[in-house]
């Protein structure tokens, strides 16, 4: 069963066209119950909720910046996708603000029912713009724990990416482990896997600290990083691609019963490193 957490782990990217390319980071996230954030700011010495501290979540930095609070901002998506929620818990797997600064490439809420059955998926996408983009999915089924979906991308996130193409979820409901992978693909088929694979923490001040010095500055490096591996991709020869405007619409909405194509292309096991 869910419950907050910390989960450390590794992210790899394992691009195949037109320049083999690969990828791996270590990084860490919390999952956060929206319904339990003033009682982790209250019990955290080194997590604040909404103000500085070495560790920080803000509201703001999740959701379509309307202000609205986060968990009914998600109930509407759900609403807009067919799900109807019935107050079960809804879990948000994000990084956290560390010493005020904040990024995250992909956020992922998890919509639960009162049973504990995953009823939908909302991912936040970021890009390095100042852009996002959600895409609300209901969940229909979940071959033995795995959950796959599927959406076309909206929103501009690598200069190296063409707009048309297809995301591939596949993920399961994080507990002692966290495994979410991302296939990218286009009309010649899988272009792009990739995958973030954790173990699960003690939502404490102990293993706080010790994420702190073992990945320091985990935002900037992320961002660095994602800079890095761009200059590296422009020096394979892989051409840029210009920006197009960001989406009308902050969320894409999945209709449950709508088709979602899954890529049928993977990267063998051995090469997903």
């Amino acid at each position: 069963m869910m419950a907050p957490a910390l989960y450390s782990g590794l992210v790899t990217h394992h691009r195949l066209r037109p320049r083999v390319h690969r990828l791996a980071y270590r990084i860490y996230s919390l999952l956060l119950d929206l319904d339990r954030l003033e009682e982790f700011d209250s019990r955290l010495r080194w997590f604040s909720l909404d103000r500085f501290n070495l560790f920080s979540f803000h509201r703001r930095d999740r959701g379509d910046g309307s202000g609205r609070p986060l968990r009914e901002q998600v109930e509407a998506a759900m609403r807009a996708g067919g799900v109807e929620p019935d107050g079960g818990r809804i879990f948000l797997l994000t990084m956290p603000r560390l010493l005020g600064w904040a990024f995250n490439p992909i956020s992922v809420y998890y919509c639960c029912r009162c049973s504990g059955e995953l009823a939908a998926l909302l991912y936040e996408v970021d890009n390095t713009f100042g852009e996002r983009h959600a895409y609300m999915i209901p969940v229909e089924d979940a071959e033995e724990g795995e959950v796959r979906q599927a959406c076309r991308k909206q929103l501009h996130v690598s200069p190296f990416m063409n707009m048309e193409l297809d995301y591939g979820f596949r993920l399961r409901a994080p507990d002692e482990n966290l495994s979410l992978a991302i296939d990218v693909s286009d009309p010649a088929g899988l272009l792009l896997t990739a995958h973030y694979r954790a173990r699960r923490l003690e939502l404490n001040d102990a293993n706080l600290l010790r994420l702190f010095f073992s990945i320091p500055l985990l935002t900037l490096r992320v961002v660095g990083g994602i800079h890095w591996e761009a200059l590296k991709l422009w020096r394979k020869g892989v051409g840029l691609r210009a920006k197009p405007p960001p989406p009308e619409q902050f969320l894409t909405i999945v209709q449950a019963g709508a088709p979602r194509p899954v890529p049928q292309h993977r990267v063998p096991a051995h090469d997903q490193h």
